[in-house]
């Protein structure tokens, strides 16, 4: 396949939309191109038109940074560790009918989870290395005062904090060392 123009990728975002509204999920325009934007691995909308023209300068193959995908057998009970504990946000939800697994998207700075209902969808007990700026920050921020619901079990070292979701996903948080 070629590399999409300006063109494409408006279209890709009508149609992300329209399947959004099927599900019953309305966004803006803007963020459906912010979405597809994303999607062909640039920053955002504008860098995504500036790389391509109408007529079809193609826009670099590069890859995203992956997104991993955790298993949760309920996201309802999940979120409180990753809203409330974390500091995440709740970016979407996806159902694809009434009664069907729930598959959510959170995030927080670049860092950028998928939770699973869906048998299959990633492996009980994985592990995601996030990398942060400032593990201690950190620690101050998940503090257990944010949440009566759940206090994980968590390990912390100088540069480094390891928690445990609900569903024994373990999340490590850690600093890099100086000049790098």
């Amino acid at each position: 396949m070629t590399s999409p123009t300006t063109d494409h990728a408006k279209k890709l975002a009508r149609l992300l939309r329209e399947d959004l509204a099927t599900a019953g999920i309305e966004i803006p325009h803007s963020l459906a191109l912010e979405l597809i934007a994303h999607q062909l691995g640039t920053k955002d909308w504008n860098v995504l038109a500036a790389l391509t023209s109408r007529a079809g300068s193609p826009v670099a193959p590069d890859i995203s940074p992956g997104v991993p995908v955790l298993r949760v057998m309920s996201v309802a009970q999940a979120l409180p560790f990753y809203l409330d504990f974390l500091g995440f946000a709740l970016d979407w939800e996806h159902r694809f009918e009434p009664g069907m697994p729930l598959y959510v998207q959170v995030s927080r700075s670049a860092a950028v989870l998928h939770l699973s209902e869906h048998h299959g969808d990633g492996a009980p007990n994985s592990v995601v290395w996030i990398p942060v700026r400032d593990v201690s920050a950190l620690t101050r921020n998940c503090s257990p005062d944010r949440t009566r619901q759940h206090v994980p079990e968590s390990i912390r070292t100088p540069r480094a904090l390891q928690v445990i979701d609900p569903y024994g996903n373990i999340l490590r948080f850690a600093q890099p060392p100086s000049g790098q």
